[in-house]
C-alpha cells in the first residue's frame, strides 16, 4: 500500500471510529442494568443505529466483516442490539469477475480448467469477502464445489490488521478502556483467526479432522476435500445438496420429525468441544443443511479454535456448576481462566456471578428462556465489567453454544436443550474419569512414584544439609522489582518537591525586607515569584497525594469484599 493510500485508509477508519465513539458501543460493561434481560437492554439502544453500524462495517470491506463476525461473540464489548445486528451481517459482496477466478485456479492447481474438471459453473453458488464458490464436474463424474480466494485478499487484511493494530497499540496506552478490554491483544487474536481462515489446506484438515471424530454419529454428514485440488487458496471438497434448517417445509417436519438429527446435533459439537478440542466458532443454521436422506451436512470449517486439555476441563466444570446452581464453583473456575485486572472487583463478581446462576436455575422449566449459550456469554460480560478480562475461549463457547440452539430450535423447537447438555456433559466427565484410569495412565503414575520415592531420601539429605550449614535463602517474587521502584522514585520526587517548596517559602521570607526592585501587595516581585511557584508545587502535591489515597482506598475496599 503506498504511503498516500495508507493515509487515506487511516483517515476512512478514523473517520468511522469517531462516528461511533458516543454510540454506547462499549455499554456491554453497564451493571447498572443488573435486573434486566439482554432483550430489555437492546430496547436502550436507539433504533436504527446498530443497523447503520453494520452498513458501515460492510463498507470497510472484508476486513471489518470479520470484525463485525469476531464482535458479536463479544457481549463484554458491545451491547445487546449491536449483537442482534451483527448476528445479522451478511457476508455476501460482488463476486469476483470469473475470469479471475479461473486464472487463480489455473495457477494454484497447475492445469487449465478445461484439463481438471468435465464442467465448471461460471455463476458462483455464492460470494463472500474472503472467497466465493463455484458448481464443478471432475472428469470421474464426483459433483464438487470449488471454493476460490479473493485475489488479493491477504494483502488487504495484512494492510488493514496492521493499521488496527497501531490504532490498538494507542488506546491501550492512552485510554482506560483500551487497558480493560486488552485491545492488542484482541487485535492479535483476530490476525490468527483471519490467517487460519484464509489458509484452505487447514480448512481441508478442519473437514478431515470432523469427519473422522463424527463416525459415531450417522445422521450428521461432513463433505470431504479432493487432495489433488487443493490448495491454500482452492478447496475443492464434495457437493452438497440439500435445504437449510430454517427454510425446511413445513410438511416434512410433520412426516419426518427431526428430533433425534437435532439430539445428535447437540451431543456431536459438545464432543468436539470437550473430548477432541475443536470448536466450530460459526456454526449458525446456514451452515448446516438437511440432505435429501435426513442427514445434516457441516460445512464452512474455516473458523475453528483449539482448545488445550486443562481449558476443556475448566470449561467442562464451569458448565456443569452453572447448570447445577453452583455459583461458588463458577467463581473459582472463571476467576482462574481469565486476567484480574488492577481494578478487580471481586466481591462485586461474585455477588452478580450468584444472581446470574440464579437466574439461569430460575428459568429450569424454560426451554428457550435463559440458555446455556446466553449464560456464557453473560459470565463473560459480567466479568468484564467487575475488571475480570474474560478468556477468548469463553466467548467462543458461548457463541458456539448460542448458534447451536438456534439450529436445534429450527429443527424441533420442543427439544429439551438444557436436560440433553447437562445429560452429555455427564456422560463426558464419567469417561474422562474412567480414562484416566486406564492401564496406561495407571502405569504411569507408578512410575512416578517410584522415580519420587527412589529420590526422596536424595532431596531430604540435601535440605538438613543446607539447614545445617546455614545456606537456606528465602526468595520472595510477589513483589515486583519493577513497581516497588517505581513507588519509590514516587516517594522521592514527594520528598524532593517538599524540600523545594519549603526553601521558596524560606527565600521569599528572606528578600522580604529587600528594598530592590518593585513591590506588589507589599512584597517584593522576588518574593511573589518564589511564593506563586510554591502554591503550585504545593497544590499539584496535595492533588497527587489525595488521588494516590483515594486509589490505594478503592483497592483496600476490594480487598476486603
Amino acid at each position: 500500500m503506498s504511503e498516500h493510500a495508507s493515509l487515506s485508509r487511516y483517515a476512512q477508519i478514523g473517520a468511522f471510529l469517531l462516528r461511533y465513539r458516543r454510540a454506547g458501543l462499549f455499554d456491554g460493561l453497564d451493571l447498572d442494568v443488573q435486573e434486566t434481560t439482554l432483550a430489555e437492554q437492546a430496547s436502550q439502544v436507539p433504533a436504527g443505529r446498530p443497523e447503520q453500524f453494520v452498513d458501515d462495517l460492510e463498507a470497510l470491506g472484508p476486513t471489518f466483516i470479520k470484525i463485525g463476525q469476531a464482535l458479536s461473540t463479544r457481549p463484554d464489548m458491545i451491547p445487546p442490539a449491536y449483537m442482534s445486528a451483527l448476528e445479522r451481517m451478511q457476508d455476501d459482496v460482488v463476486p469476483v469477475p470469473v475470469e479471475q477466478v479461473r486464472a487463480l485456479v489455473e495457477q494454484e492447481l497447475g492445469a487449465r480448467i478445461a484439463t481438471l474438471f468435465s464442467n465448471f459453473d461460471d455463476e458462483p453458488l455464492a460470494a463472500g469477502s474472503i472467497a466465493q464458490v463455484h458448481a464443478a464436474t471432475l472428469r470421474d463424474g464426483r459433483a464438487v464445489v470449488v471454493k476460490v480466494q479473493r485475489p488479493g485478499i491477504a494483502q488487504t487484511l495484512r494492510e488493514d490488521l496492521a493499521i488496527l493494530d497501531k490504532l490498538a497499540g494507542a488506546a491501550e496506552k492512552m485510554t482506560e478502556m483500551g487497558r480493560r478490554y486488552g485491545f492488542v491483544d484482541w487485535v492479535s487474536e483476530l490476525r490468527h483467526s483471519l490467517a487460519n481462515e484464509i489458509d484452505f489446506e487447514l480448512e481441508a484438515d478442519n473437514l478431515r479432522r470432523f469427519a473422522a471424530n463424527l463416525k459415531c454419529y450417522p445422521r450428521l454428514f461432513v463433505p470431504q476435500p479432493v487432495e489433488d485440488f487443493t490448495t491454500t487458496r482452492v478447496l475443492t471438497m464434495d457437493r452438497v445438496r440439500g435445504v437449510k434448517v430454517t427454510h425446511i417445509p413445513s410438511l416434512r417436519r410433520i412426516e419426518q420429525p427431526m428430533g433425534a438429527e437435532a439430539a445428535e446435533l447437540m451431543r456431536a459439537y459438545l464432543d468436539q468441544v470437550f473430548v477432541h478440542g475443536l470448536v466450530h466458532a460459526d456454526p449458525h443454521p446456514g451452515n448446516v443443511l438437511l440432505m435429501d436422506d435426513q442427514r445434516l451436512a457441516l460445512f464452512d470449517l474455516g473458523m475453528v479454535a483449539r482448545l488445550t486439555p486443562r481449558t476443556r476441563r475448566h470449561l467442562l466444570k464451569l458448565l456443569l456448576g452453572a447448570i447445577g446452581g453452583n455459583a461458588d464453583q463458577v467463581g473459582e473456575i472463571s476467576e482462574s481462566m481469565g486476567t484480574q485486572l488492577e481494578d478487580f472487583q471481586h466481591g462485586t463478581y461474585r455477588r452478580q456471578l450468584d444472581q446470574l446462576v440464579s437466574s439461569y436455575v430460575g428459568f429450569q422449566g424454560a426451554k428457550r428462556g435463559f440458555s446455556e449459550g446466553r449464560l456464557v456469554l453473560e459470565l463473560a460480560r459480567v466479568g468484564a465489567a467487575c475488571g475480570l478480562r474474560p478468556p477468548p475461549e469463553l466467548s467462543v463457547l458461548g457463541k458456539t453454544l448460542l448458534n447451536l440452539e438456534a439450529v436445534t430450535n429450527a429443527l424441533d423447537p420442543q427439544l429439551d436443550v438444557r436436560s440433553l447438555v447437562e445429560e452429555h456433559l455427564q456422560q463426558v466427565l464419567r469417561q474422562q474419569a474412567l480414562d484416566s484410569m486406564s492401564p496406561a495412565n495407571l502405569a504411569s503414575e507408578w512410575l512416578d512414584m517410584q522415580e519420587l520415592a527412589r529420590h526422596t531420601p536424595q532431596h531430604m539429605a540435601a535440605i538438613l544439609r543446607t539447614l545445617a550449614e546455614n545456606r537456606l535463602r528465602v526468595r520472595i517474587e510477589g513483589l515486583e522489582e519493577s513497581r516497588m521502584m517505581e513507588s519509590m522514585q514516587k516517594i522521592a520526587n514527594r520528598v524532593a518537591t517538599g524540600i523545594i517548596i519549603a526553601a521558596l517559602v524560606v527565600g521569599a521570607a528572606l528578600v522580604k525586607g529587600s528594598d530592590d526592585g518593585g513591590r506588589w501587595l507589599g512584597l517584593p516581585y522576588l518574593s511573589v515569584i518564589f511564593l506563586a511557584v510554591a502554591a503550585v508545587l504545593g497544590v499539584n502535591l496535595m492533588i497527587s497525594a489525595l488521588r494516590r489515597d483515594r486509589k490505594v482506598e478503592r483497592a483496600a475496599d476490594r480487598e476486603t469484599d
